[in-house]
């Protein structure tokens, strides 16, 4: 692959940034040691730095030689997962309950690899912003960011995100156009009924029947409710109720997760969740109540600049390894608010073939590192794209 011949020289101290990251997680919001590590790096480089923005999160502004008339800003996020890591080298998590079970580790890593040599060669026209976001893993911290102004203080024209993907070809990279990946909602349905002795059930109401009926219509709601040419999702996947052999609960609680593409399906989703629970409930002497939380919305690249981060993709690995029309997935991504604000274009990094490229979020992934040179030259040809000199 052409790599940058500088980073991919560097392959071995990124190696040990990334390590080190790695057998120290931090959860969201509480990134502390990520982000001043981040911010002492960026500083010594020369790169003015800003840190406090929702919490843990930094920019790193990098001008170009020439002043342009054009601003991007390239995130990286930084957060683990409270999951108990199960693997047995060197690196592995410091912290009890706490790992980079997604490979942020290494987006960091990568990000900073770039940062280094954006401010040592300077070689484009305009402003980079370098963005290292907290608490992507589910807590908002995208969202926050922009709330505490991300785009007033560091205008964007466009911004960009890259995710290494398991279920990719090690060194490929995947997008495409329009939704790419899925919105993501939250539901807690909780069903009272009216608790008993289990022995006597007609003396009650009892709310595990009811939810398991609620749980089946619910699958309706995709199968005869939802064009079939139309994704979506809706799992039920927590059942919380009861604590004795002989005893009907007067309560049941039911956790569940909904991801959609398009704002119409969403909105028909969520009504037809509340209607449906509450319906069913009514019908059999229960009362239901829906708490429905919209998490993020769909990612949804911009055509112009998925064409960009293709021909930057294709510089670095080749085009035959570039695909701008993978199929979009059900996993969904924070980053999805910087692209409801500004355009941009959100891209795969594959890794399969490593010998932990079980897919993200399991106990056993490690980022390989072998991908760090290739996300960091991809980071400088995007900018060389998209900011080029005269």
């Amino acid at each position: 692959m052409p790599l940058d011949p500088t980073l991919n020289a560097q392959l071995p101290e990124l190696t040990a940034w990334r390590r080190d990251l790695h057998a120290h997680p931090e959860l969201g919001f509480e990134e502390q040691r990520t982000a001043a590590l981040v911010a002492e790096k960026l500083a010594s480089w020369g790169i003015e730095v800003h840190r406090g923005i929702a919490g843990t999160g930094v920019v790193g502004t990098v001008q170009g030689r020439a002043r342009g008339n054009r601003s991007i800003g390239l995130r990286a996020d930084m957060d683990a997962l409270p999951l108990a890591e199960l693997n047995k080298f060197a690196h592995v998590s410091t912290h009890p309950g706490r790992m980079h079970a997604c490979g942020h580790d290494g987006h960091t890593t990568m990000l900073l690899g770039a940062a280094r040599e954006l401010a040592e060669r300077r070689n484009f026209a305009g402003t980079v912003h370098l963005i290292f976001q907290p608490a992507e893993e589910g807590l908002g911290g995208a969202q926050r960011m922009l709330d505490e102004g991300l785009f007033t203080q560091f205008p964007c024209d466009a911004v960009y995100g890259l995710h290494n993907w398991p279920g990719m070809p090690f060194g490929t990279v995947g997008m495409r156009s329009g939704a790419m990946m899925a919105a993501m909602d939250s539901i807690t349905i909780e069903v009272t009924g009216k608790g008993g002795h289990g022995a006597l059930p007609h003396l009650a109401v009892d709310p595990i029947v009811i939810s398991a009926q609620i749980i089946t219509a619910l699958q309706t709601l995709v199968s005869r409710s939802t064009d079939p040419l139309t994704a979506a999702v809706v799992s039920i996947t927590a059942v919380q109720g009861g604590m004795a052999h002989n005893v009907i609960p007067e309560r049941v609680r039911m956790l569940g997760t909904v991801r959609s593409f398009s704002a119409t399906v969403r909105d028909a989703l969520q009504s037809g969740i509340t209607r449906i629970a509450a319906g069913v409930a009514e019908s059999l002497g229960a009362v239901a109540t829906v708490d429905y939380r919209r998490l993020a919305p769909a990612v949804v690249n911009a055509a112009r600049e998925v064409a960009i981060a293709t021909r930057a993709a294709a510089a670095v690995v080749g085009a035959e390894q570039v695909a701008s029309d993978i199929t979009p997935i059900m996993g969904s991504e924070d980053f999805a608010f910087m692209l409801a604000a500004k355009p941009g274009a959100y891209v795969f990094l594959g890794q399969a073939g490593s010998a932990h490229s079980c897919m993200v979020h399991n106990p056993q992934y490690d980022f390989d590192d072998r991908l760090l040179p290739i996300g960091a030259s991809y980071w400088l040809a995007l900018v060389q794209q998209e900011l080029p000199l005269e």
